[in-house]
């Protein structure tokens, strides 16, 4: 049985390889077969939004739309309730298929049996 990988990033274009590398791991992972949710908190929160992923640049990094269309694809992102309030992000405001969800889903989700979580 394939094990559920949870990943936070908390980091944005304030600390870019920080948050290219959560992207990159969720997507590989939902390539390799493995249930994915990303919680986006912080300054990651922006990526919740239409066009923001576009605007995040990193040499020698795969393109950020492309990695999150595909964690949207195979896998679930969810946007932190109290990061989105702070921002004035509602649920009409994000992607379609991005969730907000506060603490108590993350640690449920991040303590379920054969999960393994990640912080970035």
């Amino acid at each position: 049985m394939p094990k559920k990988l949870v990943i936070k990033v908390t980091a944005g274009a304030d600390s870019a390889e920080r948050c290219s590398q959560a992207f990159t791991v969720a997507a590989v992972a939902v390539a390799s077969g493995v249930e994915v949710s990303l919680w986006l908190t912080g300054e990651s929160a922006w990526f919740a939004l239409p066009g923001r992923a576009a605007e995040f640049e990193l040499p020698h990094a795969a393109p950020l739309p492309d990695l999150l269309d595909s964690i949207l694809a195979g896998g679930r992102v969810t946007l932190c309730t109290q990061c989105a309030a702070r921002r004035e992000i509602t649920e009409k405001d994000v992607l379609e298929g991005v969730r907000i969800a506060g603490a108590q889903v993350f640690v449920q989700e991040a303590m379920a049996e054969g999960t393994q979580a990640l912080v970035y």
